[in-house]
């Protein structure tokens, strides 16, 4: 037999819900058509795309005639269309119930406008756990692509990954490729001839398979990419030169798993792919496990070992993020209510809210990942807050309830009055981590505490590597920084951002911790009450709703000293851009992204043109007020930057000044 080797080609097209027009528009610009229209010009290329559903229907709608091109090469054998979840769920960490009906939505989709059911299907940042398997299994998936790193875990060798393999979870079986590493670190990033030769070296007389599937943005999009791929020809030399080499056979996976047979049973361990499992460690841990990695790299023993060096698991994300880990738990709070609802009171608006509110961008972070991005966690509270307010016109709920959902020891109090919804945090702080406007569809209170990253300690180190001799820069490997960083910038806190955060400033006190608050017997209707007992006497503080405004009393008992302030982390849309602007008086004083001092201040007005509506912060005692934009240092692909995270206000009073009583309201409109 001559040798040859199948090539499976397969890439993923993902944006995040909740990203902006432009960006999808300059991704369609530079990516999206260019690829596809390469890959028309070819029809004996075969390979496989998978475009996250919410993408796709942006695409369908907007570039028509692109997705057109894409229905011709299905129809003519060439392409093949992958599933996954609709809106890109990591599918471990939803119910399995959307689990099977997030995958049926999207293979749907695709065989209603393409005409093609798919028989594959994307893992989400090839995060794999077994419990997925009956779901996939159950959705009519026969095979799925994960790395070769998975299959390493497993014992596997390198020189058996020339296939598929098969595994098996609760009486459904699932076939699995291994896709391979080193072709993701060629492709496109090292000369097309290059490439060329070593998937030749790849060939074989068994049928063997070089699989690849992984991001189209690195064919367009990422640094240096879009001139290497399409203006200098490396995607058209690559194309040629598979075509015309006498052992690489193009081929759909589909008629590859119909000609082959599997390499036997496996089984994998809960994993992800290497620079994911690092990112999901915390900054101590994160550390120890990089430098572990570089010593076995400098020693030379890195490839026969990294199979033992795992990291973490992608669910670690919950854990080193209080903030991804609410938005999780509030997600499956509803995803519950919504499953307990009769069939008949289902809407489909219900559903996709609760699909939107399972997209994982928002949830994780690190190289990639967009839980440091406002706009993306936006996205998923809009869809948590839009899903709630449907659900509450069918199934009410009380005005008061209490729960522990995020599972931290202490129980949230759920206030609601079918305007408003404020979530009191029975920590000690007495805090708000959640404040939300059912007609705005948002959470005031959504921000992000800063915190230590791994990758902070490269801020200031500078890139030293060695220059590749030919071919671009991998960003994985890259160092470079679109904002400039200072060492003050990378600043840490010790506990969350949340709304009414309170301290009492003793007199002649360098500084002063939050104070610790007991709740009080409950009381009626959408209220929260708490008593702190300090030094001179006690504050008794009571959260109310009604209608469209929050009210938070204090009550000062016994003698107090000192300034006692109060502290909120607002979640306002336009961040530090020029759609939201502080008014005072009927006059603009400046932007969220600008300092302010203001001396014996009663009401302030915050105006958000992205929100749509503004919100007003009133006090019944004038106040010296101070409001700051907080930023955070986070990595992307375009380098370390700095993003508005939430306007933080402080408001101050000498305690003497105040009398017995304060009240601060917010009023939202």
């Amino acid at each position: 037999m001559s040798k040859s080797v199948a090539l499976l080609l397969g890439v993923h097209a993902h944006q995040p819900v909740g990203n902006f027009p432009h960006v999808l528009d300059d991704a369609h610009r530079r990516c999206y058509q260019p690829f596809l229209h390469m890959m028309h010009r070819f029809p004996a290329f075969h390979f496989a795309i998978h475009i996250s559903g919410w993408l796709y229907d942006y695409l369908l709608q907007h570039y028509p005639d692109d997705i057109g091109l894409l229905q011709e090469m299905v129809a003519r054998g060439q392409a093949e269309l992958f599933g996954a979840g609709y809106t890109e769920p990591v599918l471990a960490a939803i119910p399995v119930r959307d689990r099977i009906g997030q995958i049926n939505r999207m293979s749907d989709r695709l065989e209603e406008t393409l005409g093609q059911r798919p028989s594959g299907a994307w893992l989400t940042e090839r995060v794999w756990d077994s419990s997925v398997v009956p779901a996939l299994a159950d959705c009519g998936v026969q095979y799925v692509t994960v790395d070769d790193y998975h299959f390493l875990c497993a014992g596997k060798e390198n020189a058996e990954l020339t296939g598929y393999f098969s595994t098996e979870e609760d009486g459904r079986t699932l076939d699995m490729y291994p896709i391979s590493e080193a072709l993701r670190y060629r492709l496109p990033f090292s000369p097309a001839d290059d490439a060329v030769r070593y998937l030749e070296s790849l060939a074989g007389e068994s049928n063997n398979a070089a699989v690849y599937f992984d991001d189209i943005e690195k064919f367009g999009i990422w640094p240096e990419t879009y001139e290497w791929v399409y203006e200098k020809g490396w995607l058209t030399d690559f194309i040629e030169g598979v075509l015309a080499s006498d052992v690489i056979k193009p081929m759909r996976y589909s008629d590859y798993h119909a000609s082959a047979r599997t390499h036997g049973v496996v089984y994998l361990p809960t994993t992800s792919y290497i620079e994911m499992n690092e990112w999901t460690l915390p900054a101590p841990a994160a550390h120890r496990f990089a430098d572990l990695v570089q010593g076995i790299k400098h020693q030379g023993h890195y490839d026969e070992n990294k199979a033992f060096l795992r990291g973490g698991i992608w669910r670690n994300f919950f854990s080193r993020y209080p903030e991804s880990n609410w938005m999780h738990k509030r997600m499956l709070q509803l995803s519950a209510r919504y499953a307990a609802l009769p069939e008949k009171k289902q809407t489909v608006e219900m559903r996709e809210a609760l699909y939107e509110a399972q997209a994982n961008d928002a949830y994780w972070h690190g190289l990639f990942g967009g839980l440091y991005l406002p706009h993306l966690r936006r996205a998923v509270y809009n869809a948590i807050v839009k899903l709630e307010g449907l659900l509450d016109r069918v199934a009410p709920r009380p005005p008061r309830a209490a729960a522990d959902i995020d599972l931290d020891g202490c129980e949230e109090i759920f206030l609601n009055n079918g305007v408003l919804q404020a979530v009191v945090m029975d920590d000690g702080s007495a805090s708000l981590c959640e404040l939300d406007a059912y007609a705005l569809n948002h959470n005031f209170a959504d921000t992000l505490a800063r915190q230590a990253e791994h990758y902070h300690r490269k801020v200031g180190v500078s890139q030293n590597g060695a220059q590749q001799a030919e071919g671009i820069a991998n960003p994985h490997e890259r160092v470079s920084f679109k904002h400039e960083i200072r060492p003050e910038d990378l600043a840490t806190d010790a506990h969350r951002r949340t709304l009414f955060m309170d301290r009492l400033h003793a007199e002649n006190a360098r500084e002063a911790g939050l104070l610790s608050y007991q709740p009080l017997p409950e009381t009626k209707g959408a209220q929260a009450a708490f008593i702190s007992g300090q030094a001179g006497g006690t504050i008794r503080k009571q959260i109310t709703l009604q209608g469209n405004v929050l009210s938070v009393e204090y009550q000062f008992d016994g003698e107090h000293s000192g300034v006692f302030e109060v502290e909120l982390n607002l979640a306002m849309p336009s961040c530090d851009g020029p759609a939201g602007c502080f008014k005072v008086g009927g006059q603009v004083t400046g932007g969220f992204g600008q300092f302010h001092q203001l001396a014996a201040c009663r009401e302030i007005e915050l105006l958000d043109e992205v929100l749509g509506g503004k919100l007003t912060l009133s006090a019944s005692s004038p106040a010296m007020l101070h409001s700051a934009p907080c930023f955070s240092v986070s990595q992307s692909e375009a380098g370390f930057e700095k993003i508005m995270q939430a306007v933080t206000m402080r408001l101050s009073w000498p305690v003497v000044g105040i009398g017995r009583k304060l009240v601060i309201s917010i009023m939202v409109e």
